[in-house]
């Protein structure tokens, strides 16, 4: 395919090269394209235009003759990408919602009729967490005769004495002001920020992390496309430890605007081993779990299940010893959308979320992971009856 890459920082850079490689035909836009080639490296053939992704025709004269454009960068433009798509008559991809018309409706599935029309697909949160942890929920409910609570279980953590943003500065910040979406006996809510800690086991080398309620894109589409009555998504590690000490001292809230210094920009590879020689950066590490809780119907007798899947993200210095310089979160991310751009079901038309996406197109999904040194382990516990259920996981 030919594919338009709108956003070459430390995600889409990767992603590019990864597409790249896959025989696609590959090329970016970026408001700043020297710092989108610093990314990029030298080495890198992939070409950069410079492109205002608020800019419409911008992005459209940029992208023309795409089969497919994808959105990496913020999600606060999604919209405008997928007008961008549109008269393209080209197929669309993004790594996460925005939900700034309705917290727990995702904003991208106003273009629906749209896409049916111009007979593209729109294939939306396809990263890490939303992405995989979409399809890891989808995988455990098909293997359930009813769903009950579903929860998604996240940990981000820097070995750094300062702050070293893994994601862009504006998405880390619209994170942490925003108010958690949860869904609690089949309704919608906002939760509190950083509210409701729970500890809460990780895989090893992990261990036990506290975690708090996180803004998650997850509980904007699962509920819709998965009958279920609970579903929170929380976050734990120092990077979360670090926003919550700073919301309870009253210096993280919108009015208050981006501190810079709180949310530096993303660290080019360059920077990463400038840090990491320095000594300033030790390792970063990111993982991901989802427990679906639910009932499997037997002939005998009807089992209450807790189906749990652990994902072990690459840690920093693995990445490392892989020639790479590049966050955990973002290796994952590019990673895993290349994946679902690999195995895009380019005959559906509309716009799908990934636990939308037909069975074999999951499957494959899951199942090429593998190959990128991503460790899922997936476990089943019967639960007991009298609801004596262990609230640490």
């Amino acid at each position: 395919m030919r594919i338009f890459v709108l956003g070459a920082g430390a995600t889409g850079s990767l992603l590019a090269q990864l597409l790249e490689r896959q025989g696609h035909t590959v090329w970016c836009g970026d408001r700043d394209p020297q710092r989108a080639r610093r990314f990029l490296g030298k080495k890198s053939t992939i070409a950069v235009t410079e492109v205002n992704a608020r800019n419409l025709r911008g992005i459209v004269k940029a992208a023309k003759g795409c089969q497919l454009i994808v959105n990496a960068s913020a999600s606060v433009f999604n919209e405008i990408v997928l007008r961008a798509a549109l008269r393209l008559r080209a197929h669309y991809v993004d790594l996460s919602s925005h939900l700034t018309r309705h917290p727990f409706r995702a904003e991208q599935f106003r273009y629906v009729k749209k896409f049916e029309e111009k007979n593209r697909t729109a294939l939306i949160n396809t990263g890490a967490a939303p992405g995989l942890t979409n399809l890891l929920v989808k995988r455990a409910a098909d293997l359930l005769d009813e769903v009950a609570a579903v929860h998604i279980r996240l940990y981000e953590s820097t070995e750094s004495d300062d702050p070293i943003s893994q994601w862009s500065p504006e998405v880390s910040f619209d994170e942490a002001v925003s108010h958690p979406q949860i869904y609690r006996s089949g309704k919608f809510q906002l939760g509190k920020r950083f509210s409701e800690i729970e500890k809460f086991r990780f895989a090893d080398p992990i261990g036990s992390a506290r975690v708090v309620l996180a803004a998650q894109d997850e509980v904007a589409t699962l509920p819709r496309f998965i009958p279920m009555m609970d579903l929170d998504v929380k976050i734990g590690g120092n990077e979360i430890d670090r926003l919550r000490r700073w919301h309870k001292q009253g210096r993280l809230s919108r009015s208050r605007g981006m501190a810079r210094h709180h949310f530096p920009e993303t660290s080019s590879p360059r920077m990463i081993a400038k840090l990491i020689r320095q000594g300033i950066l030790q390792n970063a590490r990111f993982a991901a779990a989802t427990l679906v809780k639910g009932m499997k119907r037997g002939k005998k007798e009807d089992q209450q299940l807790l189906m749990r899947s652990d994902c072990t993200f690459p840690t920093l210095y693995q990445i490392r010893q892989q020639g790479r310089y590049t966050t955990p979160v973002a290796f994952a991310t590019a990673h895993i959308a290349a994946l679902f751009i690999k195995y895009l079901p380019r005959d559906l038309a509309g716009v799908f979320a990934p636990e939308m996406l037909p069975a074999e197109t999951r499957r494959a999904i899951l199942a090429g992971i593998r190959n990128h040194n991503i460790r899922v382990k997936h476990k089943t516990t019967v639960l007991r009856h009298n609801s004596e259920d262990d609230e640490e996981f």
